[in-house]
């Protein structure tokens, strides 16, 4: 009598959510991730089709967890937003990011900027942005057939997916979105939400002034 073969157990393929590297090696590269994240987030954040992430592990490849890469911000139009710990492409209906974002580290070197080119070019990226913050440099690519080619000139460079503007003030760079509004960092979104706080409490205090005048010459403020 023949005997049957035990079933070959599945072997389940991790794909890790980490490198234990950390997201940024200085404050400066980490300040512009997450306003480049958070401002497209907020920009973003009344389409549920647009996902935004920083600091995220993308793998384009089922069954290769070795080909991966750590994007410093990623933009995926066609996708729900939500949180997740790595971007799946197989799981996320194929969909490649359509925009990335690298900032430049200085413990990284050219080889490695080269290398994040090659994936980006391999599979499917249709913008991608590095901006080295230390030497004031910016560079893009834009998808032209099958390759990313080299924007000639990023000064007042438009997005095309993104609409946001890339601009050059003296050695500053500053970044808009579609509205004109310029993106800002955590602490200037907050400066932000005090003076308006400021001001409205200004506003309703010379309200209420106005209103005690006019009840005093017997004037109901509704009136």
């Amino acid at each position: 009598m023949a005997i049957a073969n035990p079933p070959t157990p599945v072997q389940t393929i991790e794909y890790p959510e980490s490198d234990g590297q950390p997201m940024a090696e200085n404050t400066k590269q980490f300040e512009w991730i997450v306003t480049l994240e958070g401002g497209l987030a907020a920009q973003f954040a009344s389409d549920p089709n647009v996902f935004v992430a920083g600091d995220l592990f993308w793998y384009p490849v089922e069954g290769r967890n070795d080909i991966r890469v750590a994007t410093d911000v990623l933009v995926v139009f066609g996708r729900p937003m939500g949180h997740r710990g790595r971007y799946l492409q197989w799981a996320e209906e194929n969909i490649a990011p359509q925009v990335v974002f690298e900032i430049w580290s200085p413990g990284n070197t050219t080889k490695d900027y080269t290398n994040k080119y090659r994936f980006y070019n391999k599979y499917g990226v249709q913008e991608y942005y590095l901006f080295d913050p230390d030497r004031k440099e910016l560079l893009g690519w834009l998808r032209r057939g099958d390759d990313l080619v080299e924007i000639e000139f990023m000064n007042d460079w438009v997005s095309p997916r993104l609409g946001m503007r890339f601009e050059w003030d003296g050695a500053e760079l500053k970044l808009y979105h579609p509205n004109g509004e310029r993106f800002k960092t955590y602490v200037e979104l907050a400066q932000s939400v005090e003076a308006e706080r400021v001001r409205a409490a200004a506003e309703r205090a010379r309200a209420e002034r106005l209103a005690a005048q006019l009840r005093a010459r017997g004037i109901e403020p509704e009136a």
